[in-house]
């Protein structure tokens, strides 16, 4: 199976009082990664489907460690859980080597943005999307 790696910078504004990144961040990140993977990815692949249009239905986010500033970004890995013909579910793990910072899911759905209706995953998308898929346990609980 594969997954798709991102390296995620990360910005001074992003921490708060207590000198580690926020949790709001994270959703950022993790946003910056699915777009990465389905907008960035998927059109060099061919597959423009996924910029006309999609939306999130539900986040989860386990915060497993504080993730403090420093001028290297953090790895992003990216792969899905569930494949469906209408929607997908996207897993996440912000870490660095030896430490997981956050684990993480989002279920996306695909969306029609001009009759402003959910619609079906492409053929082309669901090729893309596939060799993704990881079936086991879900990341976040």
């Amino acid at each position: 199976m594969a997954r798709h790696i991102y390296a995620c910078p990360l910005r001074w504004s992003d921490m708060d009082a207590f000198g580690h990144v926020n949790n709001v961040n994270f959703l950022r990140y993790l946003e910056e990664a699915r777009i990465d993977f389905t907008f960035t990815n998927a059109g060099e692949a061919g597959e423009k489907a996924f910029s006309e249009g999609s939306v999130v239905a539900r986040h989860e986010i386990d915060y497993l460690r504080p993730l403090v500033y420093r001028p290297e970004p953090v790895v992003i890995e990216t792969w899905l859980t569930k494949l469906g013909n209408a929607s997908f579910t996207v897993a996440y793990e912000i870490k660095d080597e030896d430490t997981v910072y956050v684990r993480a899911s989002t279920v996306v759905v695909p969306y029609d943005l001009a009759s402003a209706r959910p619609r079906r995953l492409t053929a082309g998308e669901r090729a893309f999307l596939a060799p993704y898929l990881e079936v086991g346990e879900p990341v976040a609980a």
